[in-house]
């Protein structure tokens, strides 16, 4: 009997201590874009997991348009957002006080697909070409015009097609010859398109990506400025606990997938698929123990998917698939450091487009390492 109640009593302080440190964490939310998805899995690991509660937060996310997480980040109405450099760029050029603090896509996820019989693709070929695009607008227009400048091409030389996010459709119908694509997702949805004999007269693809012709910054973590250096703790921590569950999503794909099941609702979670998953976990969590290196790492992920299409074959991997090329254009020695030069050539990029003007605001004001700097201290 005093066993028993020694138990009960262990167990209702073990509660109260966890209400009492749930009670203690500072309310705080994040303004992503989009809609929830699995591109989004380092936030719910960083929730699910606790990354954030144990710099002190109790994180909320919110999906908005872009330009609303801007504006309110500006404003002062909300301190964190995911926005494109680009936006930064164009939103200080207006004298709106943001800056950049944390890189997340160490890639531009943007690039153009291709009718290639060999996986080859010269995009000199475009010139005359119909290529799609969702719209002349955001990542994809700033990715197109990029690599257009890198290939000595002009817009004027193609025909651009405007076909909203619908690049798998419209280019397995023969409706364009190429299309702008973000190349972590829908090149994988052609494919399988190819796979079951569903892609026209395609017989095969190649893919040209932005960030293997030119390093332009892309999606990272802003502030106002005036937080950053009113309350650079608050900041610290945010930017800190995002490292550690990035950190860990990529690590450990698996976990990563089942910790977005309750974020997610569309994520396909038959019994089967989630009962190898969390071998899949497990197993992983066990490889990580030994410290393996980066490269191990990343091959430990290709033997993921390996093993799940021998178990259940590709249909239900789709979304899985997405997570792990993600993971590749997250993936770096550093995470979270942004470099000058990729602020540049996205100014350059911004310039050619008519946004910017040849005077555009200091870059070097619109990021900072310092906190990332702080996280590997």
């Amino acid at each position: 009997m005093r066993k028993i109640l020694g138990r009960a009593l262990i167990s209702c302080f073990i509660i109260l201590s966890s209400l009492g440190a749930q009670a203690d964490l500072l309310h705080e939310r994040i303004l992503l874009t989009f809609i929830p998805n699995i591109q989004f899995a380092p936030f719910y690991v960083g929730i699910a997991d606790g990354h954030f509660a144990r710099q002190g937060f109790e994180v909320t996310l919110e999906h908005l348009q872009e330009p609303d997480v801007l504006d309110l980040v500006a404003a002062g109405q909300a301190d964190f957002g995911i926005v494109s450099g680009e936006q930064v760029i164009l939103a200080r050029a207006k004298s709106r006080d943001v800056v950049y603090v944390y890189e997340w896509f160490q890639e531009y996820p943007v690039g153009i697909v291709m009718v290639s019989d060999d996986g080859g693709a010269d995009l000199e070929n475009l010139t005359d070409m119909t290529v799609g695009i969702p719209g002349r607008f955001g990542a994809s227009y700033s990715g197109l015009t990029t690599l257009l400048q890198n290939a000595g091409l002009s817009e004027d030389e193609i025909e651009l097609k405007e076909i909203g996010f619908n690049a798998p459709d419209v280019f397995c119908l023969g409706a364009v010859d190429a299309a702008v694509v973000y190349v972590n997702n829908e090149p994988l949805q052609i494919r399988e398109r190819l796979a079951a004999g569903d892609c026209g007269d395609v017989r095969g693809i190649a893919v040209v990506s932005v960030a293997s012709r030119v390093d332009l910054v892309s999606n990272g973590l802003i502030v106002g400025a005036d937080l950053a250096g009113r309350d650079p703790d608050k900041v610290q921590g945010i930017a800190s606990g995002f490292d550690s569950a990035l950190k860990a999503t990529i690590r450990n794909p698996a976990n990563a997938y089942l910790a977005s099941l309750n974020f997610v609702e569309t994520l396909p979670g038959e019994p089967e698929f989630l009962m190898l998953l969390r071998e899949l976990a497990a197993e992983q969590a066990a490889f990580l123990a030994t410290d393996p290196s980066r490269e191990q790492i990343a091959e430990s992920r290709s033997d993921m998917v390996e093993l799940l299409v021998e178990s259940l074959g590709s249909d239900d991997l789709t979304q899985f698939e997405v997570l792990l090329r993600t993971i590749e254009l997250w993936d770096a020695d550093t995470l979270g450091h942004s470099d000058l030069s990729s602020w540049e050539a996205m100014s350059d990029t911004l310039r050619l487009m008519g946004l910017l003007s040849d005077a555009p605001p200091d870059l070097s004001a619109s990021f900072s390492n310092q906190f990332v700097t702080g996280i590997r201290e």
